[in-house]
């Protein structure tokens, strides 16, 4: 079996990033997300194993001294990491291996593993404003912070491989598509 790739994809609160892997996997089956560890209580539509595994803070740091994290940061204070061991068992079998994390995580992984990182950017800042808005999952102070550390983040987007603008979400799709495409192809 041919392992499979990670794909690692950074992208500001309310860029699109959750529907746009959601639209790679239903394509390929070969394609599989990551399923982070965190600290912070589930929001009503999620699902334990399915949207992020719900632990601890004191078995976070469990997993931190055990190493079981490729990556992890603090983020509007919760924790959130990526297994290790998750990753290299999916990609062992031939699973394409898509991390969606923040810049943070992603700077970590740059230097020590060999993975394709992609950054999807709103058009702006204003349109981002709108669409946090519009999700109505935020409070205004919610949205400032978010929109705050979405420019941090921006700052960050030539630091990885490719740079997707989501103004339309079939052109964005398109775009990832072509690149996940060429990245199979590629010779290693």
């Amino acid at each position: 079996v041919k392992k499979g790739l990670i794909f690692v994809i950074s992208a500001p609160a309310g860029t699109g990033k959750t529907t746009l892997v959601r639209m790679l996997r239903e394509e390929f089956p070969r394609v599989e997300e990551s399923v982070s560890f965190t600290t912070r209580l589930p929001r009503s539509n999620e699902r334990p194993g399915l949207d992020y595994h719900f632990i601890t803070l004191q078995e976070f740091e469990k997993k931190i001294q055990a190493g079981e994290f490729l990556e992890y940061a603090k983020v509007f204070g919760h924790y959130y990491g990526t297994s290790r061991p998750l990753v290299d068992e999916r990609t062992s079998l031939g699973k394409h291996i898509v991390l969606v994390i923040d810049t943070q995580g992603a700077l970590q992984l740059m230097d020590q593993l060999n993975a394709v990182f992609i950054f999807l950017s709103p058009p702006s800042i204003d349109e981002l404003k709108s669409r946090l808005r519009h999700r109505n999952e935020d409070s205004d102070a919610e949205i400032r912070l978010r929109l705050s550390w979405a420019e941090k983040e921006m700052k960050m987007a030539s630091r990885y491989s490719y740079h997707i603008v989501n103004d339309n979400l079939k052109q964005a799709y398109d775009v990832l598509r072509s690149i996940f495409i060429a990245e199979e192809h590629k010779n290693r």
